[in-house]
């Protein structure tokens, strides 16, 4: 996994110096720490510079997962596996998955944004510190988990001398260009109560108005709150009075931008914003300049992302928006406009799958997810837009299952399809059947058979009924797709061609149709006729470049791969499979990656590597581990492993056979691509080089004998066969 997943600092960390000293010294106490404070006092910022500075001393690295855009309690695990970049295609739930992953590590988990999750969040941690005694967690929120063991530090507001560098710094970089004077300076530190937030927003003000003046507005402002009575308002009233000053100081338009920006969940990009908060009161040509103020202001940050700059309202001020909305009346349809954006968004990204964007299509879903996740939510909420859900829970298998989603696709389209269970056939029957035949690609790649067969089934007879002639091509490819991973090779033919030939006549072209092709390839290879396979693949291979698809070229690279190393040209096969192994890893597409290393550990045998070839063997299988079923239980995608795993324990010796594949099985993922990209080393560098002297002749299948199993020195299933 990566080191770290914590964003860069945007603007220099001010003060806090003895806070950070105590959090350092609890973590040494407690394996969980939780930061607790009222909101704006810098809570997370002082977790997250904490966690930079302390990770040398976790092996395995620091994780950040933000859980404050979650509002169904159900992802709470899901958001977890993400943050820890975990692709997981099993039955098996979140928290098992999360439980194998960490048991062994010695890792701090980041947990922000719990307070409105705490309940099922602090279950989760509960089970995992329980079942990880590696783990450290240190949460931030506004208040304690209350999880047994569970060291609190309640942070206090900031103390006058970091409260005035804050103010003073913050306007400098906002561009004042004189702080303005210092008595007047710390009397608005100490009545903004020297909260980081309430001082940000203050100092994004000094440009434009003196320190002076900005006391005569807060001292209005606490009057009308405290209505004449003695003692001090409490921090959060401070807080909220220091927000709504902020809100009070800007202009008409920037006030119904920052109330309908309120509906995004975590980050978002200008055009969502065009579209969702334009309209009356505020063009959609006004959009840009109002937002550049609301940055100005610090009232909303812009951020790098993977796929790009994006912006993004703190959740206080966010908040506060959201009752203004409100107060307007205007919640409802803002929230249709938000779910109406992402379910275009969604359309556009499935239809740009198919073509030389598709990368930017996965880095942005990617991106989107908490937005997509809001929208899915509002669709739910209401049994008439429940074939909204299913529309997009549908439209977006590329996500589910191109790039390693399957376990949360599972989640939503199990929710959309169950919020209508099977009525009769209706107007909105195409989303139904769309979410029912992806729900039967995701069941199959889960291994859960049962699910995938129902689901098709439903799906086949439904569109009959209905006289949808593509919905009904789709679950039979899907049937075919099941019959593969099942090893009934005449019927996956049968039913992937006849899909493929439904396809033709609908005029029906993308990454599914292609992929059928595959699929009917790795059909025809595994009954002996490769030139039918290498001929479909080619095809497929040249439309993709065509088109610049890459997922499905990938597999189409790994037949050609498989077809290479039989005819004897190992160098060709590597290259085809080197490149099958990049494109399924940027994908997150665990299932091609690890066929792509089985296949690749076969070539590096033949080409004289045992002892390399154990290692990626050793590899391959914590990657089945996540996948499911090793190689799906089927003896013909089987048949290579075994044929490489015997020939390398017979040139290295059943002893150090295992040992070489411990040392694979030890490497973590990307370690473990890294390997299998590295090429053939120097024969005279490899142990168990004496593999040259017998290579694969030409015209030799690499499938030996498909009943026969393969198991492994560790008992998972890659021990030699004779």
């Amino acid at each position: 996994m990566r080191r770290s997943n914590l964003p860069a600092e945007l603007n220099r960390f001010v003060g806090r110096a003895a806070e950070q000293h105590e959090l350092a010294l609890m973590l040494d106490g407690f394996r969980l720490v939780t930061v607790v404070g009222v909101g704006g006092v810098g809570k997370t910022r002082l977790a997250l510079r904490a966690a930079a500075a302390l990770q040398k001393r976790y092996v395995d690295g620091v994780c950040l997962a933000e859980l404050s855009s979650l509002r169904d309690p159900g992802l709470v695990a899901h958001a977890l596996v993400d943050a820890l970049g975990l692709t997981d295609h099993t039955l098996r739930g979140p928290r098992e998955v999360l439980v194998e992953h960490l048991a062994e590590l010695r890792l701090l988990l980041v947990v922000d944004g719990f307070e409105h999750l705490v309940e099922e969040c602090a279950a989760l941690l509960r089970e995992l510190l329980l079942g990880c005694p590696g783990l450290t967690v240190l949460a931030a929120g506004r208040r304690p988990l209350r999880v047994d063991g569970e060291g609190v530090l309640t942070l206090a507001p900031m103390a006058d001398e970091d409260a005035m560098a804050l103010l003073t710094g913050r306007a400098a970089e906002a561009g004042a260009a004189s702080p303005g004077d210092p008595v007047a300076l710390r009397e608005l530190c100490r009545r903004l109560d020297g909260i980081p937030l309430a001082l940000e927003l203050a100092a994004a003000r000094l440009p434009l108005l003196t320190a002076d003046q900005l006391l005569r507005r807060l001292d209005d402002r606490f009057r009308l709150l405290d209505r004449g009575r003695r003692g001090a308002l409490p921090r959060h009233r401070t807080l909220r009075t220091a927000i709504g000053w902020s809100h009070e100081l800007c202009t008409p338009e920037e006030r119904l931008l920052w109330a309908r920006l309120s509906v995004f969940s975590g980050p978002f990009d200008l055009e969502a914003v065009e579209y969702v908060c334009g309209g009356p009161g505020l063009p959609a040509d006004r959009v840009l300049d109002v937002l550049g103020e609301l940055l100005a202001q610090s009232l909303v940050t812009r951020e790098a992302t993977v796929a790009g700059p994006r912006y993004r309202m703190l959740d206080t001020v966010g908040a506060y928006g959201a009752e203004w909305l409100a107060a307007l009346g205007d919640t409802e349809r803002m929230r249709r406009r938000h779910r109406d954006w992402y379910m275009g968004l969604a359309t556009w990204c499935e239809l740009e799958w198919f073509s030389p964007r598709q990368a930017e299509v996965a880095a942005g879903t990617d991106v989107a997810l908490p937005n997509l996740r809001a929208a899915l939510e509002l669709c739910l909420e209401s049994a008439e837009d429940a074939h909204l859900a299913q529309h997009l829970a549908g439209t977006l298998w590329f996500s589910w299952v191109g790039c390693g989603r399957l376990s949360e696709g599972r989640h939503w389209l199990d929710r959309a399809l169950d919020a209508t269970a099977s009525p009769p056939v209706t107007t909105h029957e195409e989303a139904r059947l769309k979410a029912l035949w992806v729900l039967g690609y995701v069941a199959i790649l889960q291994g859960d058979d049962t699910a995938a067969v129902a689901a098709l089934h439903e799906c086949g007879e439904r569109a009959r009924v209905a006289g949808n002639a593509v919905a009904e091509a789709y679950a039979t490819h899907r049937m075919g797709c099941l019959a593969l991973l099942s090893d009934d090779m005449p019927r996956a033919e049968e039913l992937i061609g006849r899909a493929l030939g439904s396809y033709r006549e609908l005029g029906e072209l993308n990454s599914n149709v292609l992929m059928g092709q595959v699929e009917l390839a790795m059909a025809r290879a595994f009954q002996g006729d490769l030139e039918g396979a290498v001929a479909l693949c080619a095809e497929v291979r040249e439309i993709c470049e065509e088109r610049g698809e890459r997922w499905t070229r990938a597999y189409a690279l790994y037949v050609l791969g498989y077809a290479a190393l039989t005819e004897g040209d190992h160098a060709a096969a590597r290259e085809l499979l080197a490149e099958c192994v990049a494109i399924n890893h940027a994908f997150h597409d665990l299932v091609g990656l690890v066929l792509a290393i089985e296949l690749l550990a076969l070539v590096t045998v033949a080409e004289g590597d045992a002892a390399e070839a154990a290692v990626l063997q050793g590899a391959a299988m914590p990657v089945w581990d996540a996948v499911g079923l090793p190689l799906f239980g089927s003896a013909h995608f089987n048949g290579a492993r075994a044929l490489c795993a015997g020939r390398a324990s017979e040139l290295l010796g059943a002893e150090g056979y295992g040992a070489w594949y411990r040392e694979g099985e030890a490497l973590p993922l990307d370690a473990a691509v890294d390997r299998a990209l590295a090429g053939r080393r120097d024969p005279a560098m490899a142990a168990g080089g004496a593999g040259a002297r017998r290579p694969f002749r030409s015209g030799r299948t690499p499938v030996p004998d498909a009943r026969k199993p393969a198991g492994s020195p560790s008992g998972k299933g890659g021990e030699a066969a004779g």
